[in-house]
């Protein structure tokens, strides 16, 4: 909760204000332009390489704490001064950033408000004493903390002048890649330009790869990290570049087969759905790849290979909803700007259902009066927040026949009536909701509520559904309670589909396709 609080409040204020005005403006208002997001970044690695160090310590430690004091609740008191404190804050961020008042004592001020924001909230959701116990138990690990920390910052720094280069292999990979399928091949180093006569892309610095393979040495670290007892160290840790390696070259490959697509004549298809979806879908192809594949190398795993064990509870819960993520982003990855390929989510999601309905016989599917109310009134808060502007019918869909707009409408029907809701609300209310409350999440009862979980779970839902995040986690809050009054996920369902169908209802009857 305390990071998710910060790192929230922080994101937002970062993307509010832009150190540069500082620039010039006076000794310390010039330190902070200069110097400023470093220090934030170096005090962050130091706070979690300290813990990383020490949390054997620390862990034993903070069982005694809990074993003395109990369960313990949020400082309601502290998070009034917090705030205020951020309240404060954001005024003197005004001044300082917005009128340019940059005088030593504001910068201080701001500085001295900013620390007391951050702490007020520390204090707040985790108690003082443990705060102060975590740091006595952590004794010299502050050193190995700030040693990665300057390490970590020291790379980030020189990691920045890899971008043109990196840019430059990526060219020549692409290059390497395409000459047995082209016949003649332009290449301009010089404005970083490739393709062929009639389709031609340039490679920006963001194309060059080098952001991906970010997210795969993160994805790779955190992975080996939860996972740490199942590994062989210091030999898994050749997992972090190979890894960044292979997404390296699954970003050439996805720049290749762009120029292939292009020049095959489907240029708004190249430009369009591949470009955007095509480095995600290669990403979640190296990223599980390894994880499947590291597995079975016995020279990394301790004991050696593992053997099958029983059935993942978990599976049957986000198959579904993790099938329908796939099949959108390759359906996506062939439009050129409508989504002809939506039954493929159609098809991934039921037969998904069907490869593990097994599973779902101890489910109470029932629903009563109250789940389809729950849906209404999920619709009139979802259109009470929507904008007012409509827009009509996709160009492509009214120019096709009749036979393959209706087959496609009556697809997209059945695909955001009956399938979503089931397969969302298996991933968010069977299995998210229960599993933030216990990791034996098939031991938590379906009536059991705890606010923790309640507010994740549906701000997760919110988020999945983008630009209208705030509808979605209300709506995600509306199927919960739906389902935590009687314990019965199909009074969840029927919430969600009746939504959904009034949602569709609305698109077909009052043109307003911007909904779908």
């Amino acid at each position: 909760m305390l990071g998710v609080l910060i790192a929230s409040e922080i994101l937002s204020i970062s993307v509010w204000l832009d150190a540069e005005v500082l620039r010039g403006q006076g000794a310390l208002a010039n330190a902070v332009h200069q110097w400023g997001a470093w220090s934030v970044r170096l005090g962050v690695a130091i706070i979690l390489g300290s813990l990383i160090f020490a949390e054997a310590r620390a862990k034993n430690s903070l069982q005694r704490i809990s074993d003395e004091c109990g369960s313990y609740g949020i400082g309601w008191r502290l998070v009034a001064a917090h705030v205020g404190a951020l309240i404060m804050f954001v005024a003197l961020s005004e001044i300082l950033f917005h009128h340019r008042a940059s005088s030593n004592a504001l910068v201080v001020a701001w500085g001295i408000t900013g620390l007391a924001w951050l702490i007020f909230a520390a204090c707040a959701i985790v108690p003082a004493q443990v705060w102060i116990e975590i740091f006595r138990c952590t004794g010299d690990a502050w050193v190995y903390g700030l040693a990665g920390a300057l390490v970590a910052c020291t790379l980030g720094i020189l990691a920045q002048k890899l971008w043109v280069p990196l840019s430059h292999w990526t060219l020549s990979v692409v290059a390497m890649m395409l000459h047995p399928f082209v016949s003649v091949l332009l290449v301009d180093p010089s404005t970083m330009t490739i393709g062929t006569p009639g389709f031609q892309v340039v490679i920006a610095p963001e194309c060059s790869g080098y952001e991906g393979m970010g997210l795969m040495l993160a994805f790779s670290s955190a992975w080996l990290w939860f996972f740490r007892r199942q590994w062989r160290f210091p030999q898994a840790l050749l997992l972090l570049p190979a890894g960044v390696a292979l997404i390296w070259i699954a970003n050439a490959a996805r720049i290749a087969a762009l120029l292939l697509i292009g020049n095959a004549g489907a240029e708004r298809i190249a430009a369009g759905g591949f470009h955007s979806q095509a480095g995600w879908i290669a990403f979640n192809v190296v990223a599980i790849g390894t994880c499947v594949l590291a597995r079975r190398i016995p020279a990394l795993v301790h004991g050696g290979v593992p053997e099958e064990k029983a059935a993942n509870p978990t599976a049957p819960y986000l198959m579904p909803f993790l099938a329908i993520l796939a099949a959108a982003m390759i359906s996506r990855a062939a439009s050129a700007g409508f989504e002809w390929l939506y039954p493929l989510r159609v098809v991934a999601a039921a037969g998904t259902l069907w490869y593990f309905r097994r599973s779902y016989r101890d489910l109470d599917w029932r629903f009563g009066w109250f789940g389809a109310g729950a849906g209404l009134l999920v619709f009139a808060i979802w259109m009470g927040l929507e904008p007012r502007a409509s827009s009509g019918a996709p160009a492509a869909l009214l120019e096709a026949s009749g036979a393959a707009r209706i087959s496609w409408i009556t697809l997209r029907i059945i695909g955001a009536v009956l399938l979503v809701p089931i397969a969302e609300e298996l991933a968010f209310r069977g299995f998210l909701l229960r599993r933030l409350a216990s990791s034996d999440f098939e031991s938590v009862g379906w009536r059991t509520f705890a606010w923790a979980p309640f507010l994740i779970s549906s701000a997760a839902f919110g988020i999945l559904h983008g630009e209208r995040w705030l509808a979605g986690t209300i709506a995600g809050a509306v199927f919960a309670l739906a389902q935590l009054r009687r314990g019965r996920i199909g009074d969840a369902i029927i919430a969600h589909s009746v939504a959904n169908a009034l949602v569709a209802a609305w698109v077909l009857i009052g043109g307003d396709w911007k909904l779908w």
